[in-house]
């Protein structure tokens, strides 16, 4: 028996990923569990924020792209009273045909949409895909991808493309490689974590999606003054190079990187114990092998469809500032003055600064109360009035602008970043399930997936409504906030009766020994 086990573990150890094997190499002995944690945390937070630095690109270019819409004086302002980039001046002052039309505005609403829509679809059936499939080569598959094929829109520069049909597809192709990304992710870390201060380190690790946009803000910001072109080819030749780091050292699972389960968290074990565990974790009887959870079964778990609706508006609100701040804030004066694209897409940080702050605090919150529900609905009712007061006295000043943003981005991003994350963990890992891990990309594609529908609606009607009135946008924000704490009505009152019940229980014990 004990040259069985030595055989599983030379086996185990052949399997080691070259990245793995290099750091052994370099440490003289075997990567402990935590690193493997470590490892884990970090790669999936670099993997994530490029996902999210060439989803930013596009609100950055918009108004080079647009220049001349209805609201085109920010950005004709800083062609008179900048001549620091006189190549992009001279060359994309007219903005990039067909995008610079009258309905220019609208055909940038529409790609957005598009993307979104393809990414939403595409998002079901990933997280099918990532239950029954090595995570490691679908994200690699994923992120080259999207890295090959945001670089495309960009070549449309070089290329001098003005053929809208081919940034369609560009974006629709990219939409569906992006949808590979969130559950796998989330699948891989809830493998390593369990559900002790989930929210908290989920929290604090979703800042990729803040730190990927404001990467890409500054990224395609500074790029702009060398052709819009660079601003997606930068952003996608590094997000193709972190998916080729995915692949070589990205580990899925404690029991695919060899991590035996005894080393952190069961009492040791000696001798033939410890053969008979390996062997049994080497070959497990077909019986015990665990089937992934259905498309609708997933939906049927407690929780995963209430938090799925609020998620799609949530989302709407969260994607229609991701796409449209930085243009908003270019059109819109500030103490009397428009700023630059460039300004206006470093500005626009702060929204992403504040939802690092936001998922965060939610995570915290969440974990200290045991109340996921109460804590993404209480964000949800505090993001309409920091909308309200930041559409009405953002003129003001840039401080004021500034702060106004920050708060806003705190509270929307919050309990997004708390439902796709902790939430999407807790409920792929139900009880209901009986103990059965292959549902977590399922759960998570059909939380994340309905919301990102709402993602691909909010930045098409802003399109729409923009070209109005700016006030009715973010009335529809608004309304879409209200409506998101709203489905989570009955699980908030669940969640405040048992709140209820385990005080009055804990008082009872004192009573009696009072009496």
């Amino acid at each position: 028996m004990g040259s069985a086990a030595a055989e599983v573990l030379s086996e185990r150890a052949s399997n080691k990923l070259v990245g793995i094997r290099f750091l052994e190499y370099l440490k003289g002995s075997s990567v402990s569990f935590k690193t493997h944690q470590a490892i884990v945390l970090i790669v999936t937070f670099l993997a994530y924020a490029s996902y999210h630095a060439t989803r930013k690109t596009t609100s950055i270019v918009k108004s080079v792209l647009d220049p001349q819409s209805s609201s085109n004086l920010g950005f004709n302002f800083w062609l008179v009273t900048n001549h620091t980039h006189s190549t992009l001046s001279s060359n994309l002052g007219d903005g990039w045909a067909p995008f610079n039309g009258s309905d220019g505005t609208l055909l940038l609403g529409q790609l957005d949409v598009a993307f979104l829509a393809v990414y939403a679809f595409g998002m079901y059936f990933s997280g099918h895909f990532g239950d029954r499939c090595d995570l490691r080569i679908f994200l690699t598959i994923g992120m080259v991808g999207t890295g090959v094929f945001t670089s495309l829109f960009g070549l449309g520069f070089w290329g001098n493309i003005h053929n809208f049909y081919y940034y369609l597809l560009v974006q629709m192709v990219a939409g569906l490689f992006q949808s590979t990304g969130w559950p796998s992710v989330v699948a891989v870390l809830g493998s390593w974590f369990g559900k002790r201060k989930r929210g908290l380190i989920m929290g604090i690790w979703n800042a990729h999606t803040s730190v990927g946009n404001i990467a890409g803000s500054l990224i395609a910001s500074a790029m702009l003054g060398y052709g819009w072109g660079w601003s997606f080819l930068v952003p996608g030749l590094i997000m193709s190079f972190l998916g080729f780091v995915v692949f070589v050292i990205l580990p899925v699972s404690p029991d695919l990187a060899g991590v035996e389960e005894d080393d952190y968290t069961c009492p040791k074990k000696t001798g033939d114990d410890v053969t008979e565990s390996l062997l049994r974790q080497d070959t497990p009887p077909a019986q015990e092998k665990e089937k992934a959870v259905g498309f609708l079964e997933a939906w049927k778990i407690p929780g995963v469809a209430p938090f799925a609706f609020c998620l799609f508006f949530a989302k709407l609100v969260a994607y229609t500032f991701l796409y449209w701040l930085p243009f908003y804030v270019s059109h819109t004066a500030i103490d009397g003055k428009y700023l630059s694209s460039e300004t206006s897409g470093s500005l626009s940080t702060l929204f992403d600064v504040g939802g690092v702050l936001g998922g965060i605090l939610a995570g915290h919150i969440s974990d200290r109360l045991n109340a996921r529900a109460i804590t993404a609905a209480s964000f949800m009712y505090c993001a309409i009035p920091a909308l309200f007061f930041y559409r009405t006295y953002g003129h003001i000043s840039l401080l004021v602008n500034g702060t106004l943003m920050f708060l806003t981005g705190m509270f929307v991003n919050g309990p997004y970043a708390l439902i796709t994350t902790a939430v999407s963990a807790d409920l792929g890992t139900h009880k209901s399930l009986k103990g059965n891990s292959r549902a977590l990309a399922t759960v998570t594609a059909i939380i994340d997936g309905t919301g990102s529908i709402g993602a691909a609606i909010g930045p098409l009607l802003t399109g729409y409504i923009s070209a109005k009135s700016w006030s009715a946008v973010f009335t529809m924000l608004m309304g879409s906030a209200l409506i998101a704490g709203l489905f989570l009505t009955k699980l908030v009152v669940s969640e405040v009766a048992t709140k209820i019940e385990e005080s009055r229980s804990s008082r009872v014990p004192e009573r009696s020994l009072d009496v």
